[in-house]
């Protein structure tokens, strides 16, 4: 199997002019606090080619000039963005199954070496960035990579036994979540319940909700971001920032044993009775797909949902500073 380095596939697409910028983890591994690279980093000494408007120029609009390429940025979430289709019925239980393969195997592996859980949104599932000697767990549809340097070897996924023994030459980890709310591990020999189309609409799902987070993180409003990061505990992806001096996660998870469809989050340090605040399992905000999944530009709904909280925040965060 080839290796996977996305960053350096997009530049040889990008050419040499624009220093490009993906959503999806890329080698190096990255030793500073993070130990993750950062998507849409500026600091790059070139005019940057990113998924976020702040850049030099997006691979929307690079992409507009090149439409041979249109499929190729789509199927990354680049640009030439595509829509989110209905989940497929079998989703759910599917995301259980990803759920415990995730908990279980492949964060796991990323934690053994270098202490850190959270995970990333890439081609085809989600995975770990790189770390180590240069290594990625990823999920890619019903198969589990493991690469290690310029060496990727796939496994199509089982049970979480066979998993285990393959990612971490060993029996799924199931000590390190005992303190979250994660699915309960369940009998490791037993065949996950993965069914392709199901983990495909996942991925995309994650893949849309990467696309809208760092967008909504790389604007001045989103005062001091933090990493967009997939949480294997909630299973969500999320990062929190500073509007108006008040702190608040955004985030879109694939669904729960509240709300059991995909849905956007936000949750503010607080709420008040304005009515944007419609969640009823914690406190804060929800958008479901099904209320977006018409839209005519299902991206633009969702960052007109996080927008509208996070001004409402900052105004919040003004009041109390006057």
């Amino acid at each position: 199997m080839t290796a996977h380095d996305p960053r350096s596939e997009a530049q040889g697409v990008a050419g040499p002019d624009l220093v490009a910028r993906v959503l999806e983890p890329s080698p190096p591994a990255v030793l500073d606090s993070w130990f993750a690279d950062d998507p849409v980093a500026a600091d790059a000494g070139g005019r940057i080619l990113a998924p976020v408007t702040s850049a030099d120029v997006t691979w929307d609009q690079w992409v507009a000039e090149r439409p041979d390429r249109a499929a190729w940025a789509a199927e990354r979430w680049l640009g030439a963005y595509r829509r989110l289709p209905a989940p497929p019925p079998a989703t759910a239980r599917t995301r259980l199954g990803l759920h415990r393969l995730t908990v279980y195997v492949v964060s796991p592996a990323r934690r053994r070496v270098n202490g850190k859980i959270a995970l990333r949104w890439t081609q085809g599932g989600i995975g770990t960035p790189f770390f180590g000697a240069d290594e990625q767990v990823r999920i890619a549809g019903t198969t589990v990579v493991r690469q290690r340097g310029d060496v990727a070897v796939s496994a199509p996924i089982t049970s979480l036994r066979e998993a285990a023994t393959f990612v971490l030459d060993g029996a799924p980890d199931t000590d390190w979540a005992a303190e979250f709310d994660v699915p309960a591990v369940g009998d490791v020999d037993e065949r996950l319940p993965i069914e392709a189309s199901a983990v495909a609409f996942l991925a995309d799902w994650y893949g849309f909700a990467y696309s809208v987070l760092e967008q909504l993180r790389s604007e001045p409003a989103s005062g001091e971001p933090s990493r967009v990061q997939l949480w294997p505990e909630h299973f969500d992806a999320a990062f929190d920032c500073s509007p108006g001096g008040r702190r608040v996660t955004f985030g879109a998870s694939p669904g729960d044993a509240a709300v059991d469809g995909p849905y956007l989050y936000v949750l503010p340090d607080e709420t008040d009775d304005s009515g944007l605040w419609n969640a009823t399992g914690f406190p804060g905000a929800i958008l479901p797909l099904e209320k977006f999944l018409g839209a005519p530009d299902q991206r633009e709904e969702a960052l007109a949902f996080y927008r509208s909280r996070r001004d409402a925040v900052a105004q919040r965060g003004a009041g109390r500073k006057a």
